[in-house]
This record gives structure tokens, C-alpha cells and sequence, in this order.
């Protein structure tokens, strides 16, 4: 991008200020503002005037979930559907795995956190071993895609290299880094946090599809004839991937994506649930849940929001391309984003101060007809590790891996 384009894309968004140091900087600062600009989208800045629009939801009802008893009464026919489904090589993984370990006291990326007590057990060692499992029952190698970010990127990538991403063949691993998003004032004016860079933050977790496409790898996902893409969090250590019963049930329902669900421990407990809005399925997060969504119940006396998301869902890879031809939905949350000040020193808030642009996996959901809940067992499935100690922590994370059977 020559600067006299970036002064016309800024000026057509009213951010003309991103280049107000231009001329003080190297060329390479130059180069590097420039492709900065090149890269962002400054079309959602224009949300930021219409955000109570944006975060108004619809009229919500209940989406029934495939029970545990119904898969159990079908595991064998769902397992060799799925089964049949990988060994064609219609089955991808994709690791969402672009956070840092802060909360857990490190800085390094969280996958390379150790869980392991008396041996290293890494959280990276502990999802591959997971697919591992697959890929001995499926006896087919699937491709595993892994999302980083700015941060970690290098670090990500150097540690799987040097574990020989832990037994896995590696020309079945693809790395690909998460879009950035620009963040704003409460105007939509872009922050500057040097002279020579925008102020950005991860577009959110569901702009993993967006941001595989922006890196060339659709290319690869036609060649390979992949038809299913199985995303999931880096931080549930027990997690099945490519669980062939999941890919199974999906496929037999003719469901263009599956979520993996949990019932809830309480009916206040900190998770997003499955359902309808607007009659078509999606995920009502805690947050939002009224007394009465809390309380209804279903025709069995069941609570009807009973289901929480684990963050494992199974999309149909055509449906995805589809979705991306039209814009999606885009949440603004208020967040603390260092900027330079009119001196160019650099302040850190210690209040919000502007908004960050996210897409959310929720909404990918939502822009789709159909959606398979599929129950699977709390204890053998959800271990997440998001604090050092207490509730979803280490502790918490290693005590249930003990339980399945994993030497620590």
C-alpha cells in the first residue's frame, strides 16, 4: 500500500489522525504502518454508533439437546458414520490457541502450560494425545489447524517444533495467526499506541474461520476434500476431538453444526446455553439469562436451559464460506486500550476508555438453520483451565485428569 492510498482509506473513514507522525518516521516504521492500515478493517468502526442495535437479542425459546441415553442407544451407527467420515479425510481440527498463560502465572503461550505433576504434561500434550486417540481409532491422519496470535506466534510454533509436536506428523499441523481488530475511542477514532501503530486486539473467537481464509489455508481445505471442521479451545484438557460419535450424530441429523453441551452443575453456573432466537438456534450466555429462563422448565420438569456450551463445535466447512460472503454480526465491548496521548507519551488507563471489536462463535451459530446439542459426560469432557487455583483451575483440571486414567 503506497501512503497515498492509506490517506484515502483513512480519509474515507474519518481516520486521518492514524498518519499524523508519518514524516518523523523511518521507512521501516513507514512500511510498518502502512501495511497496518492495509490490513485493517475500518468498516466495522461504523458499528461503534449503532451498539445498542447491535446487542439487542431476539426472542429466545428453548433447542433441545441429544441426551446421553439416545447417543448411548446409537454410538456403534454414529461412531462408523464418523469413523467413515475421517478415514475419507472429510474431518479438520481446528485449536484456538492464541492466549496467554497470565492468569496461570506464566508468560508463556497457555498451551505450553505444564499440568503435570511429577512428569511434564503439557495443556498442547494433552489435546494432541486427546486427537491422538482418533486418529489410532480412526487409523487416518486428520489435519489440525492452529490458531495463534501476534503474541504468540513464534513461541507457539518453535515449542510444538521442538516437542515433534508430540507424536503428531507434522505435515498434518497448520499454523495460521488470528486477524486484529482495531480499537477505538468512544467515537470510533482509532487509538495510536506508538506513531507508527494502531492500537488492535484479537477479532474475537469467532473470527477463526475469517482469519483461516485471510492466511491462504481454504486453498488446502478444498484440496484435502475437508468437508467438517471440529473448533475447539485450548484450555479443556479432556476434550475429545474429532470424537467420531459427535462427527456421527452431526452428519445422520443432517445438522449444518454440532456443539458439544454439558449440563449445567447449577442453574446460575457461569456458562452459555444453547437455544432459539428468533427460531433459529444459538447461545444465550449467562449474563443473560433472566429468572424466567433461569427457572422454565421442559415437558420432562427438566430446567429447559439446561445445556452449557464447552466451546467444541462441529461446522459444516461449505456453510462457513457461505456465512462469509455476508457480513457478520460484530460484538463492541468496552475495554482499558493504552493509547499516546497529543505528546506521544503512552498512557495505560486505569478505567475503560474506548471500545474492541470482536466476532463471537455464538453468532456463526446463529447464522445458521440448524444445530445439533450434543450432550456428552461433564467429568470426562470438561476439564477447563482458566484461573491457577479454585473453580476451572489447575487444580481442578488436574484432579479430573487423575480421574481419567492420566498419570500426572
Amino acid at each position: 500500500m503506497t501512503f497515498e492510498q492509506a490517506q484515502a482509506k483513512c480519509k474515507e473513514y474519518g481516520q486521518e489522525h492514524v498518519l499524523k507522525y508519518f514524516e518523523e518516521l523511518t521507512e521501516q516504521q513507514q512500511l510498518a504502518l502502512l501495511a497496518q492500515i492495509d490490513a485493517t478493517d475500518m468498516s466495522i468502526l461504523e458499528a461503534c454508533h449503532k451498539k445498542e442495535d447491535i446487542a439487542k437479542k431476539g426472542v429466545i425459546t428453548p433447542l433441545a439437546a441429544m441426551e446421553l441415553d439416545e447417543i448411548e442407544a446409537n454410538r456403534e451407527c454414529f461412531t462408523a458414520t464418523g469413523i467413515e467420515a475421517i478415514r475419507a479425510g472429510k474431518v479438520g481440527a481446528v485449536l484456538l490457541a492464541g492466549g496467554m498463560g497470565t492468569r496461570l502465572g506464566s508468560d508463556n503461550p497457555k498451551g505450553m502450560y505444564n499440568v503435570g505433576i511429577t512428569r511434564e504434561l503439557y495443556i498442547f500434550e494433552c489435546l494432541i494425545n486427546n486427537l491422538m486417540d482418533v486418529v489410532k481409532q480412526a487409523d487416518a491422519w486428520i489435519h489440525l489447524f492452529v490458531m495463534t496470535s501476534d503474541k504468540n506466534h513464534e513461541a507457539t510454533v518453535s515449542f510444538l517444533k521442538e516437542k515433534n509436536f508430540f507424536g503428531y506428523r507434522e505435515e498434518y499441523v497448520h499454523f495460521f495467526m488470528q486477524e486484529m481488530a482495531a480499537a477505538t475511542d468512544y467515537n470510533g477514532k482509532i487509538y495510536m499506541e506508538s506513531k507508527y501503530q494502531m492500537s488492535t486486539s484479537p477479532n474475537g473467537n469467532g473470527g477463526w474461520f475469517v482469519s483461516m481464509k485471510n492466511n491462504g489455508l481454504l486453498d488446502l481445505i478444498h484440496e484435502e476434500g475437508i468437508e467438517w471442521l471440529n473448533v475447539f479451545a485450548v484450555d479443556n484438557v479432556l476434550q475429545r476431538i474429532a470424537d467420531p460419535c459427535f462427527v456421527g450424530a452431526t452428519i445422520q441429523k443432517n445438522c449444518v453444526v454440532g456443539s458439544k453441551v454439558v449440563r449445567k452443575a447449577a442453574p446460575d453456573e457461569k456458562v452459555g446455553v444453547m437455544c432459539l432466537e428468533d427460531g433459529k438456534p444459538s447461545i444465550v450466555e449467562y449474563y443473560e439469562l433472566t429468572e424466567e429462563l433461569m427457572n422454565a422448565k421442559d415437558e420432562k420438569g427438566d430446567p429447559a436451559y439446561n445445556f452449557g456450551v464447552i466451546l467444541n463445535y462441529l461446522f459444516k466447512e461449505d456453510e462457513l464460506e457461505q456465512m462469509m460472503a455476508s457480513n457478520m454480526p460484530l460484538h463492541i465491548v468496552e475495554k482499558k486500550i493504552p493509547y499516546i496521548n497529543d505528546k506521544a507519551e503512552l498512557i495505560k488507563p486505569e478505567e475503560p476508555n474506548g471500545y474492541k471489536f470482536e466476532g463471537l462463535v455464538l453468532d456463526m451459530i446463529h447464522q445458521l438453520d440448524s444445530c445439533l446439542p450434543f450432550e456428552v459426560v461433564r467429568s470426562k469432557e470438561f476439564a477447563p483451565i482458566k484461573n491457577k487455583t479454585g473453580v476451572d483451575s489447575v487444580e481442578s483440571a488436574r484432579k479430573l485428569l487423575e480421574e481419567n486414567g492420566v498419570q500426572l
